[in-house]
């Protein structure tokens, strides 16, 4: 559940202000999450709120192209569809939003009561949902302290965007959002922003509800804090990264496969990492996972042999 905005980016890869083109796609985290999701062999649904408009129906299509029912996404007839755009640099990527007043801004508590929901094993969620406004963070709460979908176990990965909103304020909202969530999804990198501390058992301790929180650690690895039992890191794969963004979302994508199989922590992870591999190593936020064969072998790797494997290449 959250908002997916139409992407521009310059067609030449170079900065945006010299930019003479502009390609056309779509972007947001929590549909890259249903999207790699769906291409997992799950089956899933996004919860969302587009404009009446040309770049709402490409949402929507590009969405349902990957294989995520957008049966309970609502067309809002007066608000549009949000815009952001990608400003490559040797520095790093910087984006600028243009969503204030869009249509997944106007999200609210009832949007997740729709009968066909019923059932859900996993509700995801993120910490952009509420940066946007009031009525999306009440729509958390719901989720959260509601269990708007009972029986779902509530995942929540805390996504902080400095350009919607500052750390300090952010800090307080986002850590007791997080430790009202089952599953808990944070970067070392934002911890350390949010909280001061990036070390794996400190933010355990900030956020000792749920039952498991992954520290994930860019190209180190990654790190599962169940609330009881030991913690389980797993490195990252080695891959040549051509642009980040996304791979967060498929990272998540693959570790909550694992945990919707029943898989042991160090699968999960394991998963997670094979799923961003390609991500990382493609231009855009999303890219297809390893087919089911690679990634049965992979994850039958002994640890010894894991940190050597270069990554799958994308189908």
């Amino acid at each position: 559940m959250g908002e997916t905005m139409v992407v521009l980016v310059p067609d030449d890869g170079g900065p945006l202000e010299h930019a003479a083109r502009l390609a056309v796609g779509v972007g947001g985290a929590e549909s890259n999450v249903a999207a790699a999701l769906a291409r997992l062999g799950h089956r899933v649904a996004w919860v969302s709120r587009v404009g009446d408009d040309p770049f709402g129906r490409r949402v929507v299509a590009e969405v349902a192209a990957a294989g995520v029912d957008v049966g309970t996404v609502t067309v809002d007839p007066i608000a549009p569809t949000g815009v952001y755009l990608k400003d490559p640099a040797p520095a790093g990527t910087r984006v600028h939003y243009h969503r204030a007043g869009s249509a997944a801004s106007r999200l609210g508590p009832r949007d997740l009561d729709d009968p066909r929901l019923a059932g859900v094993r996993l509700l995801h969620l993120s910490g952009i949902t509420a940066a946007l406004t009031d009525s999306c963070r009440e729509l958390l709460g719901h989720a959260l302290d509601g269990r708007a979908l009972p029986g779902a176990r509530v995942s929540f990965d805390v996504n902080h965007r400095a350009a919607l909103w500052p750390a300090d304020r952010a800090a307080p909202v986002l850590r007791d959002l997080a430790d009202r969530a089952d599953v808990v999804l944070v970067g070392a990198d934002e911890a350390a922003t949010l909280w001061g501390v990036d070390d794996p058992d400190a933010v355990r301790e900030l956020l000792p509800r749920p039952e498991l929180v992954v520290v994930k650690d860019g190209s180190v690895g990654a790190t599962a804090l169940p609330r009881t039992g030991s913690a389980v890191f797993v490195p990252a794969l080695p891959v040549d990264v051509v642009e980040p963004v996304g791979a967060g979302d498929a990272f998540a994508a693959g570790f909550l496969s694992g945990l919707l199989r029943d898989r042991d922590l160090t699968s999960c992870l394991r998963l997670g990492h094979l799923t961003a591999a390609p991500v990382l190593a493609a231009r855009g936020d999303t890219a297809p996972p390893p087919d089911p064969a690679t990634i049965a072998r992979a994850l039958a790797l002994p640890d010894a042999d894991w940190a050597a494997r270069p990554h799958p290449p994308a189908r």
